[in-house]
């Protein structure tokens, strides 16, 4: 009987337990789930957190459209309540892209069409970036320029820097990007 009353016992212990800690997990991944997502554009979440380590350079490789702009830098993006992402096309045919070669190590810049601008080399780098001084991802071109890489996946990236010269002058700094090829 006191086996039996002992096992019940434990078993009530450990069920309230087990819920208790499942009830922070969920609330934890929802704390979580908010913090790295702040709106979307046409369908395309930001991203908000940093990639954390190296980021594969095969990554960056292909075509990749801007469908969002902030006008601002990233860490005022991620202590922004309400981002918001306006961005309208100057181009009249096709859209602005970025291209990048990785086994190559060249890029196109911003236009509108593939004829337009010359291929330029880069490298990307992993350590401390010589323009924010911080240690993270970033894209040197031109021998001192940069380009901070937030995030990548197969879906999208964000990019911090001057990546269009028109928008930098009204203080455009945060890009996001969706992969077209």
């Amino acid at each position: 009987m006191k086996k039996t009353i002992f096992l019940l016992s434990a078993v009530l212990v450990l069920n309230s337990c087990v819920v208790r800690t499942a009830t922070k997990v969920v609330t934890g991944v929802a704390k979580v789930g908010y913090k790295a997502v702040k709106g979307t554009v046409n369908g395309i979440s930001w991203a908000v957190s940093k990639a954390k380590g190296k980021i594969d350079e095969d990554r960056v490789d292909g075509t990749w459209k801007v469908v969002g702009v902030y006008k601002g830098s990233f860490e005022e993006f991620s202590n922004d309540q309400n981002p918001e992402s306006s961005f309208t096309s100057d181009c009249a045919d096709g859209y602005d892209q970025i291209v990048f070669k990785a086994k190559k190590s060249k890029f196109k810049p911003v236009h509108c069409s593939s004829g337009d601008e010359d291929w330029v080399k880069y490298s990307m780098e992993f350590g401390k970036n010589p323009a924010t001084k911080e240690k993270e991802n970033y894209i040197e071109y031109n021998s001192n320029n940069y380009i901070s890489v937030i995030d990548v996946n197969n879906k999208t990236m964000v990019l911090e820097g001057n990546l269009m010269p028109k928008l930098a002058f009204s203080g455009a700094k945060l890009y996001l990007l969706e992969k077209v090829k």
